[in-house]
C-alpha cells in the first residue's frame, strides 16, 4: 500500500467518519487540559496557591483515574452495544462536559474545570475500546496497519492542534478564557456531527450481560488478557510507552519556563515538534512494515527511545541561555536545535514502536474480546500513567531536574526493552530479520497473500543460503516453524535466532535417526495446532545456484497430517555472503554489492494428494525462474 492508498481510507466512509469524530476528541481533550494547565502556569493573577509543577503532573493524573476505573465497564458496554450509536452518545456526553467547563472558564471556578477534567477522562474512557476494536471491523487485514498508523497520526496530531489551539487562544488578551470556553463546546459539537456518520458497526457480543463492579470486572479482564502471553506482553510494552510519554509531556510547561527561559510559544514549540515526530513514525510503519503487521519495528522504536532520551538530557546541560525568549528566538540559539531534534525523533521512534503494538494486539486476540481486551490496555495504561505522574511527583520533590527525568526516563526504557523482549524474544528475532531484509537486501514479495491468515500448512522452499529462513520470517505475516539441516540450526548466533523462532532441527536418518524422527513428530504436532511449517525438500544447501533433487521426506509429513502445501521460490540471494559457494569468498561477499534485489515469490496452494516431490520441485522450479 502507498501512502496515497494508505491515506485514500479518509475519503471513504468506512474510515472517514470515524476518523473524525477521535480526531475532534483528541483535538478537544488537549485544547482544554493545556489552556487549563497554561493559565495555571503562566497567569500572573494565578488561580490558585498551589505549586505549578504539582498542577502539571496532577491535572494528567486526575484525567487518567477514569481509565483505572470504568475502562472494564466501557470495554464490555462496547463489546454489547452497536459502536456507531455508543459514540453518538459519547460525543452527547462530551458537550454536556463542555457546558460544565465553560461555567468554571466563566467564573474561574477552578474546582468546576478540574471536575470537567474528570469528566474528559470518562468520555476518553468510554471511547478508548470503541476506538481500537472498530478497526479490525471494517478495515481488511493488509488495511490495518495502515489505518492504525493513520488514527496515531490523527491522534497525535490532534493532540498537537489541540494544545496549540489552547495554549494560543488562552494567553489572547483580554478574551483568552472566553475564546477557549466557546472553541471546546464548538468542537464537541463538531464531534457530534461527525459521529451520526459512522456506519454501523454490530455489536460481537449482543448477549453479553454487563458487570458494573468495576474491581472484579477489572481482574477479570486482565487475567483473560493474560492467557495469551504475547498479546499481554504487546500491552504491558503500549502501557509503557504512556507511561515514558507521560513522564515526559508533563514536564513540557516547566521545561520550556524555568530551563528553556520561553514563553509559551515555546511551549507550543516543543508540544509542535514531538507530535509530529509521533505522526511521521506512525505513518512511516506502514512502509516499513511492508503492509503486515510488523513486530521488529518495536525494538528498533525503543532503541530510539532511549537514545534521543539521553541525549536530550546532555543536549538540555549544554544549553545556557537566561534571557527570555520566544519560539523564534528560541530557534535562533546554539543548542537549541539540538533539543527540538531529540524530541522529532523521539516522537518517530515512539511511532515505530507503539503503532506495531496496537495492530499486533488487534489481530492475535480473540475476536468477540477486541473491545474488553483494548479496554483491559486501556486500564494497564492508565495504571503507568497514574504511576508516571506518582514518580515524577517523587522526583521533583527529592530534588532531581526534569533534565535529569527524561534522563531517568530513558535508562528505565532501556531496562524494560530487555526485559519484554527476553520474555518474547519473537520481538527482537523478528527485528533482526527486519534489520537484515532492510539493510543488506532489498526484498520484494510476490503473492505472499497466498499465505494464509490462518490454519495449518506446509510452506516448501528452494534453499540458497544460511539466511533463507529469516527472510521467509519476515516476509510472512504470520509466524514459521523452519525445519532445517542441525547443522545450520548450530550456527552461531543465527541458531540462537532460528532457537528463539523455535525451529526444528532434523538430521539425515543414517546420521542421526532418533533426531530425524524426532523431527516428523514435531512437525506434525506443529500443523495440528494450525502452524505453518516450513521446510526446504532439497535437505542441503546449493552450492551451484541450482536447485538439488527434492526428497521424500515432504510426502511423508503430508501422509500424516493431510494439509494443503504451498510452494515458494527465492530469487536473488544466490552470489551474497550468505550462500554456501565454493568460490572465492571475497568476489562472491561483494559482486552484488549492499542493498542487492531478491525476492520471494509464492505459488498456489498445492492440495495434499497432489503434493509429491516431484510436481513441488516443478512448481518451485517454475516460481524461481530466471532471476536477474
Amino acid at each position: 500500500m502507498s501512502q496515497s492508498s494508505q491515506f485514500s481510507l479518509l475519503s471513504q466512509r468506512r474510515f472517514a467518519p470515524f476518523f473524525w469524530t477521535q480526531f475532534l476528541g483528541a483535538f478537544n481533550d488537549n485544547l482544554f487540559k493545556t489552556a487549563l494547565l497554561v493559565a495555571l502556569t503562566y497567569d500572573a493573577l494565578s488561580w490558585t496557591t498551589i505549586s505549578p509543577s504539582l498542577l502539571n503532573n496532577l491535572i494528567p493524573g486526575l484525567f487518567i483515574l477514569p481509565y483505572v476505573l470504568f475502562s472494564a465497564t466501557a470495554g464490555q458496554i462496547a463489546d454489547k452495544v452497536e459502536k456507531g450509536r455508543l459514540a453518538r452518545f459519547v460525543k452527547l456526553l462530551e458537550v454536556a462536559i463542555m457546558l460544565v467547563a465553560c461555567v468554571g472558564w466563566l467564573t474561574h471556578t477552578l474546582w468546576l474545570l478540574i471536575a470537567a477534567v474528570v469528566g474528559m477522562g470518562v468520555h476518553s474512557t468510554l471511547f478508548g475500546p470503541v476506538k481500537y476494536a472498530y478497526l479490525p471491523q471494517h478495515l481488511k487485514p493488509e488495511e490495518l496497519v495502515g489505518g492504525n498508523g493513520v488514527v496515531e497520526m490523527g491522534t497525535f496530531v490532534g493532540i498537537l492542534l489541540g494544545e496549540v489551539a489552547g495554549a494560543l487562544l488562552v494567553a489572547h488578551k483580554p478574551f483568552g478564557i472566553e475564546l477557549v470556553a466557546g472553541a471546546s463546546l464548538l468542537m464537541a459539537l463538531f464531534g457530534l456531527a461527525a459521529s451520526w456518520r459512522i456506519p454501523l458497526s454490530p455489536a460481537p457480543v449482543p448477549e453479553l450481560k454487563i458487570n458494573y463492579n468495576f474491581m472484579t470486572e477489572s481482574v477479570r479482564n486482565l487475567r483473560f488478557s493474560s492467557k495469551n502471553r504475547t498479546v499481554f506482553l504487546s500491552m504491558l510494552g503500549n502501557s509503557w510507552f504512556w507511561f515514558y510519554g507521560a513522564l515526559v509531556l508533563s514536564q513540557f510547561p516547566v521545561y520550556a519556563k524555568d530551563y528553556l527561559h520561553g514563553d509559551h510559544s515555546v511551549f507550543v514549540l516543543l508540544l509542535t515538534v514531538f507530535s509530529l515526530g509521533i505522526g511521521i513514525g506512525s505513518l512511516l510503519c506502514e512502509k516499513l512494515s511492508g503492509r503486515k503487521v510488523e513486530i521488529g519495528l518495536v525494538p528498533f522504536g525503543s532503541i530510539g527511545l532511549s537514545l534521543f532520551g539521553i541525549d536530550l538530557y546532555f543536549a538540555s546541560l549544554a544549553y545556557t541561555n537566561t534571557a527570555t525568549v520566544d519560539a523564534f528566538a528560541l530557534i535562533a540559539l546554539p543548542g537549541s536545535l539540538r533539543i527540538l531534534a531529540d524530541l522529532v525523533l523521539i516522537g518517530v521512534f515512539g511511532g515505530f514502536f507503539i503503532v506495531p503494538l496496537f495492530a499486533l494486539i488487534q489481530t492475535r486476540c480473540d475476536p468477540k474480546h477486541v473491545s474488553r481486551t483494548i479496554a483491559g490496555m486501556n486500564i494497564l495504561n492508565a495504571l503507568f500513567m497514574v504511576a508516571a505522574a506518582g514518580v515524577a511527583i517523587l522526583l521533583l520533590g527529592q530534588g532531581f531536574s526534569i533534565p535529569q527525568m527524561f534522563l531517568i526516563t530513558a535508562l528505565l526504557n532501556a531496562a524494560v526493552a530487555v526485559y519484554i523482549f527476553s520474555l518474547v524474544p519473537e520481538f527482537l528475532m523478528r527485528f533482526l530479520a527486519w534489520l537484515l531484509i532492510h539493510t543488506i537486501h532489498r526484498v520484494n514479495t510476490v503473492d505472499v497473500e497466498r499465505i494464509p491468515d490462518e490454519g495449518p500448512a506446509v510452506l516448501v522452499c528452494n534453499h540458497v543460503s544460511y539466511v533463507d529462513a529469516i527472510v521467509i520470517g519476515a516476509a510472512s505475516p504470520r509466524p514459521i516453524r523452519f525445519v532445517m539441516d542441525h547443522r545450520i540450526f548450530k550456527t552461531p548466533f543465527l541458531g540462537w535466532i532460528f532457537r528463539t523462532a523455535k525451529a526444528i532441527p532434523i538430521a539425515p536418518a543414517k546420521e542421526d535417526p532418533f533426531m530425524m524422527e524426532r523431527a516428523f513428530v514435531d512437525i506434525a504436532e506443529a500443523l495440528h495446532q494450525g502452524d505453518l511449517v516450513c521446510i526446504f525438500p532439497e535437505g542441503k544447501l546449493t552450492t551451484t545456484g541450482e536447485m538439488n533433487e527434492f526428497r521424500g521426506g515432504i510426502a511423508k509429513i503430508v501422509e500424516r497430517s493431510k494439509v494443503p502445501v504451498i510452494p515458494m521460490a527465492l530469487r536473488g540471494l544466490w552470489g551474497s555472503v550468505f550462500t554456501r559457494d565454493p568460490g572465492n569468498l571475497f568476489e562472491r561477499s561483494f559482486s552484488r554489492g549492499l542493498r542487492s534485489k531478491l525476492a520471494l515469490a509464492v505459488g498456489v496452494p498445492v492440495a495434499p494428494q497432489e503434493a509429491t516431490p516431484e510436481y513441488l520441485y516443478e512448481q518451485v522450479r517454475e516460481l524461481r525462474g530466471e532471476w536477474k
